[in-house]
């Protein structure tokens, strides 16, 4: 059987799709980005799997259970009418010297062994310099959202031969207007 391997858009989570929380693990509190929904639906429909990276060392530090972290999931799920095909997140502390906090692109690698995902053409869209980080050591390309804190990074984003949109869905017209993207199932 030949497996056809799909492109992906990995998108950060809190101040990327859905707005930035401190420690965010009631699912009371998630609020989509306007324009959220419109582009993970267009990316979906342009043929992208769409997977969540995101560090929650809350786990790691005590504050909340990964059944939270999941439960807050579900919500975005619900919020997004199941437009994710998967969430992948680290419960542990800056300095635990783990390979899945970004910026390792650890969890990138999951994601590619799990899903069946090719790098070629895939993009990783993130507020922080440490998701831009994730691009460079995935070897994809990189998208930083001057929403949470996305201005804050923007200087060293351009250093890095990064691209840079106001928000989501304006990320999202950049990844499928580039010619990388994936042709329709």
């Amino acid at each position: 059987m030949n497996e056809t391997r799909r492109k992906a858009v990995f998108l950060d989570r809190d101040g990327t799709i859905i707005e930035e929380v401190d420690f965010l693990s009631d699912p009371e509190q998630v609020r989509l980005f306007p324009g959220t929904l419109d582009a993970l639906r267009n990316l979906r429909a342009a043929g992208f799997l769409i997977v969540v990276l995101t560090n929650q060392s809350g786990v790691g530090r005590g504050f909340f259970s990964e059944d939270s972290v999941n439960a807050v999931h579900s919500r975005i799920q619900e919020l997004t009418a199941n437009s994710i095909d998967a969430f992948y997140f680290c419960p542990h502390l800056p300095n635990d010297g783990c390979d899945c906090r970004k910026p390792s692109d650890g969890m990138v690698r999951s994601a590619v062994s799990e899903l069946g995902i090719d790098l070629d053409g895939s993009w990783i869209v993130g507020d922080k310099r440490l998701d831009v980080m994730t691009g460079s050591q995935a070897g994809i390309r990189s998208i930083l959202v001057r929403t949470g804190y996305g201005s804050d990074h923007e200087n060293e984003a351009r250093e890095n031969s990064c691209f840079v949109a106001d928000e989501i869905k304006q990320a999202a017209e950049l990844i499928l207007g580039s010619d990388l993207n994936p042709t329709p199932d």
